[in-house]
């Protein structure tokens, strides 16, 4: 049945895109012509290259809470159906990332932002993904605002925003900010070093799965909140949160966030300490399961006014505080998921977590 309903998804978001995805093509096509098939660039330097086809993994859609149908919007498939361009300059990733029409942007190198601290608006309907192992944003990030939806962010290395010390408290950097977007993907991405947040889940985002990423070596990992409402629904599972002080994360005022099979992991001896894991706050819902701490003070923590229900988490070498209480939700009369048993969390989440080979490429 499950997958009955995800192919169902699928063929709807192609019907809807079809029409846009035909007429971005064909306008590609005139555009290349004298060149083999590349779109043409004023400017010098590399050029943005067109793809007719997409590989197996521009048909890879979300899971989580980002897969379900709502707000008009069909579960998340990003740019699919679009037309694919290759990347390598910032004023090619600009021009498509904000672009009317739906694009599956393949970023093949390193591209740095200018000027630093630079965060690109992101319009609906995008994939941005990082080729391979290849793909960096440097010195800056995303941002999605009121009403984006449909994106996928994925299998990027996004870096290097800060200025002096790891915990830049002067600058608001961050590496991606939604500021009341939907229905939005963000997997096998390797985020560290930014002046401020690494994810920014604010003002309502909702329908926000966040997967198989790597959170490092930073002050602020992830905070979800900015608003006096409680309407958010997000998933979190399979993240590896390395080094991170805090919000990890920090989830304020989230209608239904479920939290599955993180692996959080402090390191003895180093100038990073962790001040807290999990944390619900406010009015926040969460249901934890099957993740694995270790090293962490204070590995979940709850507000007096939040639900936070536990199950099946390992907890190794952790001091402090670890809170549970009230009543949340069952996350399968949402969508369908399997959980790792938690011991092998560790493993599964060093190995997988963070950018691939296989996406991006082929």
């Amino acid at each position: 049945m499950e997958a009955e309903r995800q192919k169902a998804r699928r063929s709807r978001g192609w019907g809807r895109l079809g029409l846009t995805a035909g007429l971005a093509l064909a306008l590609g096509a005139a555009a290349g012509l004298a060149d083999g098939g590349t779109f043409a660039r004023a400017e010098s330097g590399p050029r943005a290259e067109l793809t007719t086809s997409a590989a197996a993994w521009a048909d890879d859609v979300a899971d989580g809470f980002a897969s379900v149908n709502a707000l008009g919007q069909n579960g998340t498939y990003g740019g699919r159906g679009g037309a694919t361009v290759t990347v390598r300059t910032l004023a090619d990733l600009e021009r498509y990332a904000t672009a009317a029409e739906p694009y599956v942007i393949v970023v093949a190198g390193a591209i740095t932002m200018d000027p630093k601290g630079k965060e690109i608006k992101v319009a609906s309907n995008k994939t941005i993904v990082g080729s391979g192992t290849a793909g960096q944003i440097v010195g800056g990030g995303f941002f999605l605002g009121q009403g984006v939806h449909n994106v996928i962010i994925r299998n990027l290395t996004i870096r290097d925003s800060y200025e002096g010390t790891w915990n830049d408290k002067d600058h608001d950097w961050d590496g991606i900010q939604m500021d009341g977007a939907h229905h939005v993907w963000i997997d096998h991405n390797d985020l560290r070093h930014m002046a401020d947040g690494l994810i920014d889940s604010r003002k309502d985002t909702t329908y926000l799965t966040v997967s198989w990423n790597r959170l490092e070596q930073h002050n602020k990992a992830f905070g979800i909140g900015w608003t006096e409402n409680t309407t958010a629904d997000i998933t979190i599972h399979h993240n590896w949160f390395h080094e991170t002080e805090q919000r990890n994360p920090s989830t304020d005022n989230v209608a239904h966030a479920h939290l599955y099979n993180n692996y959080l992991q402090d390191d003895p001896g180093t100038s990073i300490n962790s001040s807290y894991g999990n944390y619900a706050r406010g009015n926040t819902k969460m249901v934890l399961e099957n993740s694995y701490f270790e090293g962490m003070k204070n590995p979940v923590i709850k507000d007096a006014t939040a639900s936070l229900v536990q199950r099946g988490s390992v907890f190794a070498n952790t001091s402090g505080r670890n809170e549970s209480g009230g009543t949340a939700f069952d996350p399968k009369s949402y969508y369908s998921y399997t959980l790792d048993p938690a011991a092998q969390v560790p493993s599964i989440v060093k190995s997988r977590s963070g950018p691939s080979s296989a996406i991006g490429t082929g």
